[in-house]
């Protein structure tokens, strides 16, 4: 029998086959043990999302650069050094068994690509940050104020021709190109293929393919066989892919922080418009790579939206209308729509709650726990708020304390995912082992 298009399936089908597929992915477990571990580790989390019951609160590991620091690596060294670095991820999911694994995807990628790239919103380890630290955002209007005709009229043109030459040097010939619409007509296709012989694009395509050289090697290399083994031996993958709200899409690398804020006030319709517009832009980000998702987990930064950035009314006009329709787009599609709440969200509590039930993840950073497990915690699975403050400064009996008053605030019934509230780029040992081993013991059901 031919299998339904996928058009065709409705949402809760779309994300019980994306389910299946994570449970069940086309690996070779080490042993029957470590697929049973897989499998328990997945159901715990889905029950979790699904603000049901699981056998005990899941465990999940915000980190960025701490398995580099706790095998005694540099973020410098994690970028530049392969081998070290597949070895600090594995021996750390090993070490510290979470639910779900501690990936090396984002903090492992090869510095030399951005190098290469002439890549200028960011510093990262070794290239304008000591080595010893983690990546900066450049905080520019790297967007002019006169610019979002163009962007809403075109996004992906504004972003090929106009956006990347100006932050990144290897896209600086891409700025003398043409429409690619010449190609539609024999007499105007002379008029675009010209460009691309210009000695600022030679050297610009020299670039991205030395940038591409380095991270096919990484993949190859570091990326892929650290997650294929850390599946075969029992830790699934969680957020597998990501997006923005779009507003953040906006407010964070286009405008800048100072200049969409002005544009609130000078210009708050173009806001709007061009928030309405990137809606699409950031359902099909993560969904339209030539490889899907490999989880139904969507990973969204929410920055921008937090309280005291912008007042409620401001929230409800220019932040959450279009963040809404994004997270419903994703539902549509089966994904499981992951927003990390950086910062507070206390004064927002209500009004997120407007979306369906069981559908959605939200990790809360210094939100009050308790008013989220009264409002959005009725609709959506909590995860977080272990102060990484205290993972750095407490002692295991303080972290210990707080993870089972968090169990007991948020956990109550189901519906919670213990993490760590903000990027862990490194704290103690001791203490992540303290906040583990109490969710454990403490946090069955």
């Amino acid at each position: 029998m031919a299998e339904e298009p996928w058009a065709d399936l409705t949402p809760d089908e779309k994300r019980a086959k994306r389910i299946e597929a994570w449970r069940n992915p086309p690996v070779e477990f080490a042993n029957p043990e470590a697929k049973a571990a897989y499998t328990a580790r997945i159901d715990r989390i889905i029950a979790a999302i699904s603000l049901e019951k699981p056998d005990r609160v899941p465990i999940s590991l915000n980190t960025g650069f701490w398995p580099a620091e706790s095998a005694g690596m540099t973020p410098y060294e994690a970028m530049s050094d392969p081998a070290r670095a597949r070895k600090a991820w594995v021996d750390f999911n090993i070490k510290f068994q979470p639910d779900a694994m501690s990936d090396p995807v984002h903090n492992t990628v090869p510095g030399s690509m951005f190098e290469k790239l002439d890549y200028k919103l960011y510093s990262w380890p070794g290239h304008g940050v000591p080595k010893e630290t983690g990546y900066q955002f450049n905080e520019k209007e790297w967007m002019q104020p006169e610019d979002y005709d163009a962007l809403i009229s075109n996004p992906t043109d504004y972003m090929l021709r106009t956006y990347l030459p100006r932050t990144v040097g290897a896209f600086a010939g891409f700025a003398g190109l043409s429409s690619v619409f010449d190609f539609i007509e024999l007499p105007f296709v002379s008029g675009h293929v010209g460009g691309w012989g210009a000695p600022e694009m030679v050297a610009g395509l020299e670039r991205l393919t030395a940038a591409a050289k380095d991270l096919n090697g990484w993949w190859a290399g570091t990326a892929l066989p650290t997650m294929g083994e850390l599946m075969s031996i029992g830790f699934p993958p969680y957020r597998s892919c990501g997006s923005k709200a779009p507003f953040d899409i906006l407010g964070d690398t286009l405008r800048g922080t100072r200049g969409v804020i002005l544009d609130m006030f000078r210009q708050p319709e173009k806001v709007i418009e061009a928030c309405e517009r990137l809606v699409q832009v950031a359902i099909d980000w993560p969904l339209k790579r030539p490889v899907g998702p490999g989880t139904p987990v969507v990973f969204l930064p929410l920055h921008k939206g937090a309280d005291g950035f912008m007042s409620d009314e401001q929230f409800d006009t220019f932040y959450w209308p279009t963040l809404r329709k994004v997270l419903l787009g994703f539902i549509d599609e089966g994904m499981i729509p992951f927003c990390f709440a950086e910062g507070r969200f206390n004064s927002r509590l209500e009004t997120i709650m407007d979306l369906p039930k069981g559908k959605t993840v939200w990790l809360f950073d210094q939100t009050d726990m308790a008013r989220a497990k009264q409002t959005i915690g009725k609709v959506a699975c909590l995860e977080g708020n272990m102060p990484l403050s205290l993972l750095h400064a407490g002692t295991p009996e303080e972290v210990a304390n707080h993870t089972r008053r968090l169990i007991d605030m948020a956990g109550e019934g189901g519906g919670y995912i213990m993490d760590i509230g903000a990027v862990a780029d490194g704290g103690k040992d001791e203490n992540l082992h303290a906040m583990i081993k109490t969710t454990k013991e403490y946090g069955v059901y």
